[in-house]
């Protein structure tokens, strides 16, 4: 699968998994909306890997709250170690896009290993968690080539905090995935932030 392939499947599926028996601490925190989700693959879908579907709803998205995801993803080659995703954000600030920095891993970071951050995260040997296991879909390299479907599933995103630069405003996302300096696929997301004061236990 494409760049986001993987990623929306295991970042989806993770959500799920933590959201389950989750321990929160109460704090101030912000309640935030995510709202006109769209994307597209940034090559016209002509590298080997693409999204061939993605859905997610409601919009807006609420953190903590429920989500519904459909995702079809595709890969016309095996994917194995060493995997590569570098990642580019940017906030629109007067007109202007703005490069957000590499911050604690978050932002425009570059992931050198992806399949060891999944190993680390799915501890080999294993079970896949939720709906991956549900839907006999991977969670460790390497990856098959073919065509990988998440059916219509609905998960929990908990409470999470997420970095100060993420404040209200647009913002777009581009990942692209590598394999030996081959590029494999590529993703871009925009969508925006909207975020109230509330108390969360």
């Amino acid at each position: 699968m494409g760049k986001h392939a993987f990623c929306v499947l295991v970042a989806l599926a993770a959500l799920g998994h933590l959201s389950e028996g989750m321990i929160v601490i109460p704090w101030w925190r912000l309640a935030t909306d995510v709202k006109s989700v769209k994307w597209e693959n940034c090559d016209s879908g002509k590298l080997p890997g693409t999204i061939k579907s993605l859905s997610i709803s409601p919009d807006p998205v609420s953190i903590p709250g429920d989500v519904t995801v459909s995702v079809v993803l595709n890969t016309e080659l095996p994917l194995s170690s060493p995997l590569q995703i570098k990642i580019t954000a940017e906030k629109e600030l007067l007109g202007e896009w703005l490069t957000v920095p590499c911050i604690d891993k978050f932002g425009s970071c570059t992931y050198t290993d992806v399949c060891s951050l999944l190993d680390a995260f799915f501890k080999p040997g294993q079970q896949c968690p939720g709906p991956l296991a549900t839907y006999g879909l991977p969670c460790h390299c390497p990856f098959k080539a073919g065509s990988y479907s998440l059916p219509t599933t609905s998960f929990k995103i908990p409470k999470i905090s997420l970095p100060s630069w993420m404040a209200d405003g647009s913002y777009r996302v581009t990942g692209i995935l590598t394999h030996q300096d081959t590029e494999i696929g590529c993703a871009k997301f925009t969508f925006s932030l909207s975020s109230t004061s509330s108390w969360w236990w």
